[in-house]
């Protein structure tokens, strides 16, 4: 059956009947559908798209009006527009057929011209009511599509190609119906300032999308807004021809199609098995500007999170604006976390926020007097008293703010130590919050690494061999035995990150 051809059941007991009926329907591009019977009749509009009925009142078993009351009366069909076709002239048997649901009634015999002017307006009613119904259907599923790819995608991290593959899955699979969506969707990108990428992409059990060609394109260029347009006879249209002449090369047919055009994003849905719709364009607009939004949203949110690092970075080099030159140590230290955190197989958005917030871990340093931070001999007691003071410090100047939770608790927990010998609190065990334990062993190397005034620098071996076997200062179980060991298996990494950001 053509898809594009509205589709008649014309019920009739009488066989003379359906065929003055299929003379008169047929010529005028009607495809029909004959049964001579209700309970037939009922089988096929359940099976077979079904535009119109033509229906004959008086049969035998079911009447005419039995059977336009249970299509009425059921949701997948109600929709269908019914016309009695009857003998009858009483008004009883009229207000009976409008009880039933019949949309229209016809008279025996009935006149060719009439019979084409009330099934042509009830159609056109018909087409109207699928068009909306279409969209609202569409507003619905839209609604739970962009719910979903909010909940699914990731801003931060944000990759317009997969979003734009699930985009097209969501036109093509709003409807079960093969006549109700596109057999190519086109995609141009714009991969840089003056670069496009085209796709095409097909689908028979999933999406597929694939590199192409296309020389010419019928739009202006640069355009600063965007627009939508819609043809259902792209080949008679100048401003299309271009793109028609460019599929042919593919052996593509450009029957209909739907065109979302903007400098940053052009689609192309072409080829629907039926006429396309304002409505089907706003469907693709709309899912579009979700995407776009996305993407936009994703830009905004990454940039802030710039920012945010930026900020972070800034207030961890003011720590050491009056310490020894410990050069990165800063960095050197947040990557070794991340080291030791990935390791240790904690979850990425950890091992992330370790990398980054454990640079603030002596920012308390700020409050203590350079003549502490600079000192080339061994601290008083009373300067050692306030050195020690520098976590707490930390906490205060971090604040309470969720984002920075973790750089607070590395803060205030990073000098603890496992055997509870450490400061400020003498913590002990997994008391110390994780964070404070990984990078206490990230803090000790690059300590060991670095010159002091106090103290020389010292290479890996040396130093791994301070925090494996212990010397005067450091020991073994001043660390948390598990990230211990971690640490020995990953040690050489640690080293390539001294080397790489030693001189930077």
């Amino acid at each position: 059956m053509n898809p594009n051809k509205p589709i008649i059941l014309c019920v009739d007991d009488e066989e003379v009947n359906l065929h003055l009926l299929k003379n008169i329907l047929v010529p005028k591009g009607y495809e029909l559908i004959m049964a001579a019977d209700g309970e037939s009749a009922l089988t096929k509009i359940k099976s077979v798209k079904i535009d119109l009925v033509l229906l004959d009142v008086m049969m035998p078993g079911m009447t005419g009006f039995d059977v336009c009351k249970e299509i009425k009366e059921s949701d997948d069909l109600r929709d269908i527009p019914v016309i009695m076709l009857t003998s009858l002239h009483s008004k009883s048997d009229r207000i009976t057929g409008i009880e039933s649901g019949a949309e229209d009634f016809i008279t025996k015999p009935f006149n060719k011209d009439e019979v084409l002017a009330r099934i042509a307006n009830l159609l056109k009613v018909k087409q109207l009511n699928d068009a909306l119904k279409a969209a609202y259907s569409n507003i619905n599923s839209l609604t739970v599509a962009g719910g979903s790819l909010i909940k699914s995608v990731n801003t931060l991290n944000f990759r317009f190609m997969p979003v734009l593959d699930m985009m097209v899955e969501q036109i093509v699979r709003k409807s079960d119906k093969m006549y109700d969506k596109p057999l190519i969707i086109l995609v141009r990108v714009i991969e840089d300032k003056k670069n496009y990428k085209w796709y095409r992409y097909g689908y028979t059990n999933k999406i597929q999308r694939h590199p192409f060609v296309l020389d010419a394109w019928f739009m202006t260029e640069g355009t600063e807004s965007s627009s939508i347009f819609y043809s259902n006879n792209p080949a008679q249209e100048k401003t299309f021809a271009p793109l028609v002449e460019n599929l042919k090369r593919y052996n593509i047919s450009a029957e209909n199609l739907i065109c979302y055009l903007s400098d940053a994003l052009v689609i192309v849905a072409l080829n629907y098995g039926r006429d396309v719709t304002i409505y089907d364009a706003a469907v693709l607009e709309t899912l579009v500007v979700q995407t776009l939004f996305m993407r936009s949203l994703s830009v905004q949110i990454k940039e802030t999170e710039k920012s945010f690092e930026y900020t972070v970075h800034a207030l961890a080099r003011a720590s050491e604006a009056n310490d020894d030159d410990t050069g990165n140590h800063i960095y050197r230290v947040g990557e070794y976390c991340a080291l030791l955190a990935k390791k240790m197989n904690m979850p990425d958005s950890f091992v992330k926020d370790i990398r980054l917030q454990a640079t603030l871990h002596d920012v308390g340093k700020i409050h203590v007097h350079p003549d502490i931070l600079r000192k080339p001999v061994a601290l008083t007691h009373e300067q050692w008293v306030e050195m020690k003071q520098h976590p707490v410090f930390a906490a205060n100047i971090i604040g309470n703010h969720k984002r920075l939770e973790l750089a607070r608790v590395i803060a205030m927990t990073h000098h603890e130590k496992w055997d509870g010998s450490g400061y400020p609190y003498g913590l002990a065990h997994e008391s110390i919050h994780i964070g404070g334990r990984i990078t206490a062993i990230a803090d000790c190397y690059d300590a060991l690494r670095n010159r002091r005034g106090y103290k020389p620098c010292f290479d890996h071996t040396t130093t791994f061999k301070i925090i494996t076997e212990g010397d005067n200062r450091t020991k073994p179980n001043h660390f948390d035995p598990n990230i211990l060991a971690v640490f020995k298996e990953i040690a050489s990494m640690f080293e390539d990150v001294y080397e790489r950001l030693k001189n930077k």
